[in-house]
C-alpha cells in the first residue's frame, strides 16, 4: 500500500530499537526505548502561504534522516511496519 502525505505532512520510518548497549549488554524488551529518529518516506505538498496562494517548500526532503521529539506526531500500522505521520514543526534536525 502506497500512503501520500496531504498538506505540511511527513511520512517518517522509525529507526529499529538497539537490542545492545555500546558495551555489549543485551537489553531485555522492557528496557528498550523507541528511537526518537528516523528517515523521511514521503511529504506532502508544503505548507500552503494563504497569501499568496502557493506552497511553501519543506526544508527536509525525502531520504533525509531526522531527530524528532518522543511524542511528535501520529503513529500508524501499514502493511505490518509503523510508520510516524508528523509535521516539520515536529522535526528538531536532519543529521548530516
Amino acid at each position: 500500500m502506497k500512503v501520500r502525505p496531504l498538506g505540511d505532512k511527513i511520512l517518517v520510518r522509525r529507526d529499529e530499537a538497539q537490542t545492545k548497549t555500546e558495551t555489549g549488554i543485551f537489553l531485555p524488551e522492557s528496557a528498550k526505548d523507541k528511537p526518537k529518529q528516523g528517515k523521511v518516506v514521503a511529504l506532502g505538498a508544503g505548507v500552503l502561504n494563504k497569501e499568496k496562494g502557493t506552497y511553501v517548500p519543506f526544508t527536509v526532503k525525502r531520504g533525509d534522516t531526522v531527530i524528532f521529539s518522543s511524542y511528535s506526531g501520529t503513529e500508524v500500522k501499514i502493511d505490518n511496519e509503523e510508520l510516524i505521520i508528523m509535521t516539520e514543526d515536529d522535526i528538531l534536525g536532519i543529521i548530516e
